[in-house]
């Protein structure tokens, strides 16, 4: 057999910087991004329905703790 041969390491280490640099040129010429106001207004409407969605969490996990810590306390006394 003729010709170089490749170690793996070495055709995956070239693979890999093959897919970031194509990776990379598809971000940069492909892809439709939205326009910078437009996502920060995104962002914020996520952001405040994440912190309301973790407050309505917090307030029935509180409103089971209280009923188990009464059912619980039914039986001990």
């Amino acid at each position: 057999m003729s010709g170089v041969r490749v170690s793996p390491p070495v055709q995956i280490t070239n693979n890999m910087i093959k897919y970031i640099k194509e990776s990379f040129e598809e971000l940069s010429n492909h892809v439709t991004w939205l326009p910078r106001e437009e996502a920060q207004k995104s962002t914020v409407v996520v952001a405040v329905f994440t912190v309301l969605f973790a407050l309505a969490v917090f307030a029935v996990d509180y409103v089971f703790q209280l009923g188990l810590d009464n059912f619980f306390t039914m039986f001990n006394n």
